[in-house]
């Protein structure tokens, strides 16, 4: 089962963010009657247009703003990449994937410093070749080669849940849910 990407650009800012499965995360994910039980929260700013995303984990009492939740996940990405740098050979592949015993994180870096990192259960084996196409098939070609979506990422003004054109983000959901392990526990 795949639960959530991100996607993070070469400053550490969380660019892009889809969320498939949020209330399967973990075991006892969902209550007596089969709901999930972790919801989601948005509220709009005025003028300024600015949005804020609180994800709500009742099994844990946490609330945690997307944003929050993504310079946590950046900053697993980052130490684990250096820790992996510093203890491999020059002629290993690096970081790409770890696991836990509730979720299993997998990750692919362009030459750019784009990083796309890609949360599923456990048992999926390596998604590397998934990140890759979503990179070279989907980004390039719906958010490198469309001008507006470039301006509003390198303007900074970007919301994660938004980011870049409809064809991207409907080509990533259609392409997530078209592999065999989209749905699979």
């Amino acid at each position: 089962m795949i639960y959530n990407m991100y996607i993070f650009d070469r400053h550490c800012q969380c660019i892009y963010y889809h969320d498939w499965h949020r209330g399967h995360i973990g075991r006892g994910a969902f209550d007596q009657n089969g709901d999930p039980l972790a919801s989601h929260h948005s509220a709009s700013g005025g003028a300024g247009g600015s949005t804020t995303t609180t994800m709500t984990d009742p099994r844990q009492g946490m609330n945690m703003s997307l944003e929050e939740e993504g310079k946590l996940v950046y900053g697993v990405v980052y130490s684990l990449r250096n820790l992996v740098k510093k203890l491999g050979t020059s002629h290993q592949e690096g970081f790409i994937a770890y696991k836990t015993s509730h979720y299993k994180l997998h990750f692919f870096e362009t030459l750019t410093g784009l990083k796309f990192v890609l949360n599923s259960d456990p048992g999926v084996e390596s998604l590397q070749s998934a990140l890759r196409q979503i990179y070279t098939q989907l980004y390039v070609e719906h958010v490198v080669k469309n001008p507006l979506a470039s301006a509003s990422i390198n303007s900074g003004s970007i919301n994660p849940e938004t980011m870049g054109s409809e064809g991207f983000r409907s080509g990533v959901d259609r392409y997530v849910r078209s592999l065999t392990m989209f749905d699979t526990l």
